[in-house]
């Protein structure tokens, strides 16, 4: 059986993966590309659904991959410096998850993480995750809610990591913690689709 890698090395893949995820790529884009601040603007949202919502469809897609890929940077670079171990890789996750959405950059004012979710469990899970994106389309689909979509996929997300692809424990609770923490940080959404003023979406954004 193999010991999982020093302290050290895990505590800094850790920091990295916090640092990595807390690149606030929506916030910087709008300001380079506009020279506005998107925390002033739709929802005040960093993430790539406020910036499509703001600034296009475009713009949007452009966050969306730039935060996917912080994501999975962050957790491939975990896994390749210690030989895929699942302890490196499950910390990872939750920090890289948590840097998205308290940067330390933006003063601890991020995003909801979804984007990097989805990088890092490409990673991680990536047949779980393939499963769990079809839910969320599907919701999207039906309903007109990104938000909803996110919820309902989130929450069924470490089920299917333990169904499908049966990854070692730390990663399953990884997976748990980060559908814990999308579901809280969109506890607005859920207000708001309560009240029936969650905004709908829509693939074009805002009008070109």
């Amino acid at each position: 059986m193999e010991s999982s890698p020093p302290f050290l090395t895990l505590s800094v893949l850790t920091l990295a993966a916090y640092l990595i995820g807390g690149l606030p790529f929506g916030y910087w884009f709008v300001r380079l590309a506009a020279g506005r601040d998107i925390r002033a603007m739709g929802s005040g949202n960093i993430g790539a659904t406020n910036v499509h919502r703001t600034m296009g469809r475009k713009a949007g897609v452009i966050v969306l991959l730039l935060d996917i890929a912080k994501g999975f940077l962050a957790v491939w670079l975990a896994g390749a410096t210690t030989h895929r171990d699942a302890l490196a890789i499950g910390l990872a996750i939750v920090a890289v998850m948590l840097g998205h959405c308290y940067p330390v950059f933006l003063k601890f004012k991020g995003g909801k993480a979804v984007a990097c979710f989805i990088g890092a469990f490409l990673y991680a899970a990536p047949l779980a995750l393939a499963a769990t994106l079809a839910v969320f389309v599907l919701v999207v689909a039906v309903s007109k809610y990104i938000s909803l979509g996110s919820i309902i996929a989130a929450a069924i997300f470490p089920l299917a990591v333990w169904l499908i692809d049966r990854t070692p424990a730390p990663i399953l609770l990884a997976s748990i913690f980060a559908a814990a923490l999308i579901i809280y940080r969109h506890k607005g959404n859920i207000a708001r689709l309560r009240a029936g003023t969650e905004n709908v979406f829509s693939l074009k954004g805002k009008a070109a």
